[in-house]
């Protein structure tokens, strides 16, 4: 087992608050040597800082003193902060790293409430600041550039609280699922007339029988089902079925102990029976409850130090238990109350009316902007169209005005000279008369007087 892995189940083991058995990581020389160690899984914690989690791991056994630390630490040494003291005293090149870490987490996070912050409508709809704050709760805030002993802190106390609501939380995820589904049950029998509900009931009626057949499912961690797994996955005769290698069979990272994951792993053949992906009436979403609620049985029988692992110790012992040996059949979901009641269903209807209503407001909003939008964008083509027009109009009179100005300039000689019509001559000719002229061109419309002094004829 290499030690992230080692590190890993400490911090996991941490978090459900009981330190595991020690886990032998300098082997006897007379061991032969491994050949080459197989790339083990990571165990996702579910959390939404995982990634960030186990980059801190991975950088932190990269230092001697840290490593050495580790392997002597206990579980008060953690959870009274005395490990990560030990933060001082790493290498330049760790601590470097670890900023880093913590500066791209601090940017993942404001990035995540940014855009949290951005689909919400923040007119209508009061500001969670508290949960948001819980964001960060697995670093300090306050120094947003360094990674410090602070840090280390939170990051363990915070993954112990989380990890210990985990399952707890897969819960009501999966309750609000059932009370979703069953809402949309009744919304939908609501739309139909009376002859067509009351043959969509009888039809899912008939899935609900059809589902509830099913092989008998053995008690998990009974030596019935134990047994099964024995033969049918392991292949090998059920009237041989030892307990002690049976747990080496499904250690499958060979570390001598069993964890969640290789638990659930277990449950596969007894989940077969009542769920199947193809079946109408099989809900893959239950199937995995199913799973959830049986780990819990068997970590609830088996685990005694409730430290979310199982030792080949803790495993031996519960084959000794009378609840071992008993044949009763496991109760399904399907053979167990709801898991809300009808007042839940009621407010979480009331939620989920509320939720609608908002998202009403929200989309009348959006269709008024929208509108809005329309209108100015209308007004801009108006705009855009008359400034066009005028550009044009004013492309066309200066055109106008060179041929206008080429009108009146008079005609030139071959050298050049400028050529004038004989009208204009003569009325250059009139315009340079003397007023002399002028008055002798004037024509005298008086009346003639009659001659004087003529010879008078008798």
């Amino acid at each position: 087992m290499s030690l992230h892995s080692a590190w890993l189940l400490l911090l996991l083991s941490v978090c459900a608050g009981v330190w595991s058995v020690p886990i032998d990581r300098n082997p006897s020389p007379t061991e032969a040597p491994h050949e080459e160690e197989k790339p083990e899984e990571n165990v996702d914690t579910g959390l939404y800082y995982d990634r960030y989690l186990r980059e801190v791991i991975e950088v932190l056994e990269t230092d001697p003193h840290f490593r050495e630390k580790l392997q002597t630490a206990n579980t008060e040494d953690i959870k009274n902060g005395r490990l990560s003291k030990e933060l001082d005293l790493v290498g330049h090149h760790v601590r470097t790293r670890l900023d880093e870490l913590k500066r791209q987490e601090m940017s993942r996070l404001r990035m995540l409430l940014k855009a949290k912050l951005d689909s919400t409508n923040t007119q209508s709809l009061q500001i969670d600041h508290a949960s948001m704050l819980k964001q960060f709760e697995h670093l300090d805030p306050h120094n947003q550039n360094t990674f410090e002993a602070k840090d280390l802190e939170l990051l363990i106390s915070t993954a112990t609280k989380d990890l210990e609501n985990y399952d707890a939380e897969r819960h009501e995820e999966f309750k609000r699922y059932e009370m979703l589904k069953e809402h949309e049950r009744r919304e939908y029998l609501r739309g139909l007339d009376q002859e067509k509900r009351e043959a969509e009931e009888k039809r899912m009626e008939e899935l609900k029988d059809k589902h509830r057949h099913h092989p008998k499912v053995n008690v998990p961690g009974s030596v019935a089902q134990l047994r099964e797994v024995w033969q049918e996955t392991d292949g090998l005769d059920p009237h041989e079925f030892n307990p002690k290698t049976f747990f080496k069979l499904h250690d499958t990272n060979g570390d001598g102990l069993l964890d969640e994951q290789e638990l659930e792993a277990l449950f596969t053949k007894e989940l077969e029976k009542v769920y199947n992906s193809k079946n109408e009436e099989d809900d893959m979403m239950e199937m995995e409850e199913e799973r959830l609620r049986m780990r819990e049985h068997v970590m609830k029988n088996v685990d005694t130090n409730k430290d979310r692992l199982v030792t080949m110790e803790e495993f031996l012992k519960s084959t000794q238990k009378r609840e071992f040996n008993n044949p009763r059949e496991w109760e399904t979901l399907d053979d167990t109350k709801p898991v809300y009641t009808e007042a839940e269903l009621q407010r979480f209807e009331a939620e989920l009316k509320d939720k609608e209503e908002e998202l009403k407001r929200r989309a009348e909003t959006l269709r008024q902007e929208q509108d809005l939008l329309h209108e100015r964008g209308k007004a801009l083509d108006a705009q855009r169209k008359e400034y066009q027009q005028a550009v044009l109009e004013m492309s066309q009179r200066q055109n106008e005005q060179p041929a206008a100005a080429d009108a009146k300039q008079p005609p030139t000689g071959p050298h050049g000279e400028l050529q004038f019509h004989q009208e204009t001559n003569k009325l250059e000719d009139q315009e340079v008369k003397t007023p002399v002229e002028q008055e002798a061109d004037t024509p005298n419309n008086l009346p003639a007087e009659p001659p004087q002094n003529l010879p008078t004829h008798t």
